[in-house]
């Protein structure tokens, strides 16, 4: 039977990625961010999986204003990166896990929560960027270490899912990770954020002390953090802090009780909060 290992929560900065691809992460600005990356390299290399449930939110790459689903599963084989307008990322092409894909989009389905199913779809730097700074730097013309299942969920146009429908999605796919048959360790990501905003009189918005609250809650009270309404997020963490809602469905799939074994928060990085937190299941 499959087994959920982990959880990783992690921001996804674009810029983080365009550091790494043009080689700029010795540069005194960089280094801060990544050293508090290097141990979960080691740990992610330590503890590699077969598979990666990753959580994201596109950005007006794969879906635009004309179709944008609440939850959509990637079950197809393959997911290039997409040119989100300088060109695609120099990262390797992401594989897919097709058979756990629709293992997973039936057993949740069928738990009474309805998932947009994409048979083909291109990832951005919501996806890309979180693998690069697990695995590091990986050419091209490589594969990454493992396979993917994407859900892409929607936090860019009005109404998003609350923290509490993501907590409890995350719950649907832990039962049908812990259903599937074949011997697999999987690991869920929980992307975006932190705190931060991109436009208006708030722009460059960081609350660092609620973001580290946040991060205490995802290892101590999960079920509080869940609560947690769009109208805090947007009042404390900024227009693009509702991102973190993403991170409720790691923290669902997961037991409730973990080891949190490392944790990273750094400001600023291209004015924005960078939160990371690696958790993992007790037996």
């Amino acid at each position: 039977m499959a087994q959920l290992t982990a959880g990783v929560g992690c921001s996804h900065v674009p810029a983080i990625g365009i550091a790494m691809d043009q080689g700029i992460t010795e540069q005194p600005y960089w280094v801060p961010a990544f050293e508090g990356f290097e141990f979960s390299r080691k740990w992610m290399k330590d503890n590699k999986p077969d598979v990666i449930f990753l959580v994201y939110n596109d950005h007006c790459t794969a879906f635009d204003a004309s179709c944008i689903p609440t939850f959509a599963l990637g079950c197809a084989a393959e997911y290039h990166p997409a040119d989100e307008g300088w060109g695609p990322r120099p990262v390797p092409v992401v594989k897919g896990h097709q058979r756990l894909s629709s293992h997973i989009a039936q057993s949740v389905i069928l738990d009474e929560f309805d998932l947009t199913i994409m048979n083909e779809m291109e990832v951005d730097h919501g996806l890309t960027v979180p693998m690069s700074i697990m695995f590091g730097e990986i050419a091209q013309d490589d594969d990454w270490p493992c396979l993917v299942v994407p859900l892409c969920v929607n936090v860019v146009q009005y109404p998003p899912p609350t923290g509490n429908r993501c907590f409890q999605l995350g719950k649907a796919i832990r039962r049908a990770i812990d259903s599937y048959d074949e011997d697999l360790n999987v690991m869920i990501f929980g992307t975006g954020g932190m705190s931060h905003q991109l436009q208006a009189e708030r722009a460059g918005l960081i609350n660092a002390d609620w973001d580290k609250r946040f991060l205490d809650m995802m290892t101590e009270d999960p079920i509080a953090a869940s609560q947690i309404t769009h109208e805090e997020y947007l009042r404390e963490t900024g227009s693009e802090g509702i991102e973190m809602v993403m991170w409720h469905v790691m923290r669902g799939a997961l037991n409730d009780k973990v080891t949190e074994v490392h944790r990273h928060y750094h400001v600023p990085a291209s004015n924005t909060a960078v939160g990371h937190i690696i958790l993992e299941n007790h037996e």
